[in-house]
């Protein structure tokens, strides 16, 4: 996958933000850890789609995974449209992203160079670029 220098790289699974910046080329990613923002989960907007027992007992749909999913997106759209951000990469958990894509602002869905559903929370960074740089 291309990411441009200076791209931003969001790591996100249902209780960790992290947030890189690649300093390195655009086929060879470097990535430099940059400090995790705050999120205030408070949105929670998905218990109205997630009300069945059967989710809920599966852990489909626990609501603290998905509201903390909400509010990275919303902290990325935030900065998007404050021009803070300009190219982001998005990588998280399937069931985040697909809780993420809610929340996207227009802005940031203009800035995203692309998105990984995979769970890279827990990896050294190393792992991370390599997952990069085998994306399509």
């Amino acid at each position: 996958m291309k990411l441009p220098k200076n791209a931003h790289v969001a790591v996100i699974d249902g209780e960790t933000f992290l947030l890189f910046r690649n300093e390195g080329a655009l086929f060879e990613p470097k990535l430099k850890k940059e400090a995790s923002p705050e999120l205030d989960v408070t949105n929670f907007s998905a218990g109205i789609r997630h009300q069945d027992d059967v989710g809920r007992n599966l852990g489909r749909s626990d609501l603290e995974e998905l509201g903390h999913a909400a509010a990275a997106a919303e902290w990325l759209s935030a900065k998007a449209v404050a021009n803070e951000l300009h190219d982001v990469l998005v990588i998280a958990d399937p069931k985040s992203l697909g809780e993420m894509r809610n929340h996207y602002h227009s802005e940031l869905e203009k800035r995203l160079v692309g998105e990984i559903d995979k769970t890279l929370t827990g990896q050294p960074v190393d792992k991370i670029e390599q997952a990069i740089t085998a994306a399509e």
